[in-house]
């Protein structure tokens, strides 16, 4: 196996039942030139990244410490009426999210990339650990953290974490408030980002595969409708139920950095395991 691509400690022994599903998935893949992956905050969990809602998250269960939901706290009408307020809590949210690593499941979907030109992701994670770690062909309909724009002017910058930053930060062009380039609670999402999956899915593809996302936003589970409709056969990596799992032509009950690097193995069973 390349080298970064071996599996990571702490993965689990594979029964006979998953290793069955396993090869099953594996065989999905292998003719598949043209693959949609789909990401959600489980991926970037392996990487130890934590939820801001979620169970265990930063926010499970309780208010902020100004008496708000994380949705009210982090809405486009409170970036836009009180933006000390949404920027305190992104900063806490990049704070603790500050030194991740895209992990072997990230790693893996770019190398998939690099050997099939035809591979897409669309993420809705902003912590840009797909683009860390290779993957070109990304669509981030959430946006990403690492990128700040002007309220009131063009001027955007990027920058790799929020260390040293005013909160909220300044525009160094005309003094307005800067903000992530993310989509809020109660925010469109980004048309180029919306255009660019839809061209994806117009072009066709052979296999949806949805990882470590429970669903639940329609233009996430869209994808994996239509692809049923089309009869294109689809996978889901999730330990827990989501809302397409009754769907899926093939589950794996696992966490992201369990499947992908067996998945890997089998696609590539005569690659060494060791440089």
């Amino acid at each position: 196996m390349s080298e970064g691509l071996r599996p990571e400690s702490g993965t689990r022994v594979i029964d006979d039942e998953c290793a069955r599903r396993l090869d099953e998935a594996a065989g999905v893949m292998r003719g598949a030139r043209r693959i949609l992956f789909i990401t959600g905050a489980g991926i970037s969990a392996d990487s130890g990244l934590p939820t801001y809602r979620g169970v265990g998250g930063l926010y499970h269960e309780r208010l902020t410490d100004d008496g708000l939901t994380i949705e009210e706290a982090l809405s486009g009408s409170m970036m836009a009426g009180h933006p000390e307020i949404a920027w305190k809590y992104i900063a806490e949210i990049e704070a603790n999210c500050r030194g991740a690593r895209p992990n072997i499941a990230h790693r893996i979907l770019a190398a998939l990339e690099r050997e099939r030109p035809g591979v897409s992701v669309l993420t809705q994670n902003v912590d840009g650990l797909h683009r860390d770690a290779g993957s070109r062909n990304l669509i981030e309909i959430h946006g990403t953290v690492h990128r700040l724009r002007c309220m009131e002017c063009p001027h955007s910058r990027s920058v790799p974490d929020y260390a040293g930053l005013a909160i909220p930060p300044r525009c160094p062009v005309c003094g307005g408030i800067l903000r992530p380039d993310v989509v809020l609670f109660g925010e469109m999402l980004p048309e180029r980002e919306l255009v660019r999956l839809e061209a994806v899915l117009s072009e066709g593809t052979d296999l949806v595969v949805s990882i470590g996302t429970t669903s639940v936003f329609p233009y996430i589970a869209g994808p994996v409708w239509w692809a049923r409709q089309a009869g294109v056969p689809t996978i889901e990596i999730n330990p827990g139920e989501t809302e397409v799992s009754h769907l899926v032509t093939c589950r794996l009950r696992m966490r992201a950095a369990e499947a992908m690097p067996e998945l890997w193995q089998r696609l590539h069973p005569h690659e060494p395991a060791e440089d």
